[in-house]
């Protein structure tokens, strides 16, 4: 029993940090529109924090990496229609180790994708995401910058 609110403590742990993230984007948000959490920019959501029984669970828009994403084995298409806009979600169960980085930038880039420009622009004159408020226990790390901007 003990292990199973130590693996639920875990998904709770990565979903916060991953919301940790994503506030600090310039104009960043939270809401709960549907009772689950979401981060938006202005109106628009970039991601959506949800759990899945004690794991952890989000999707994002990514209009570039899509496809890449859908070939990993934690994706999958978002539904509601979503999908055909670039949303993919990821499911990780309690015993699951998220790629938290590659989570990152998928945030990054799902921001990047709804953001007005003034906000992106604002980002990137803060040097990207690396600016953006860093997890618990990973300030101080380089963050790479996305091929994009390099």
């Amino acid at each position: 029993m003990g292990g199973t609110r130590a693996r639920r403590a875990a998904g709770n742990r990565w979903r916060e940090e991953l919301r940790r993230f994503a506030l600090g984007f310039p104009g960043a948000h939270e809401d709960f529109p549907w009772g689950e959490s979401v981060v938006k920019v202005g109106k628009k959501v970039f991601v959506f924090l949800g759990r899945s029984g004690g794991g952890l669970g989000l999707s994002v828009k990514l209009p570039d990496s899509n496809l890449l994403a859908l070939d990993l084995p934690f994706t999958s298409p978002t539904g509601y229609g979503l999908a055909r806009g670039g949303w993919v979600s990821a499911e990780f169960a309690r015993d699951q180790t998220p790629p938290m980085d590659l989570l990152y930038r998928w945030i990054e880039e799902s921001y990047r994708a709804v953001a007005p420009r003034r906000l992106v622009a604002e980002l990137d004159v803060r040097g990207g995401a690396g600016s953006a408020a860093p997890p618990p226990g990973r300030a101080g790390r380089a963050r790479a910058r996305p091929r994009s901007q390099r």
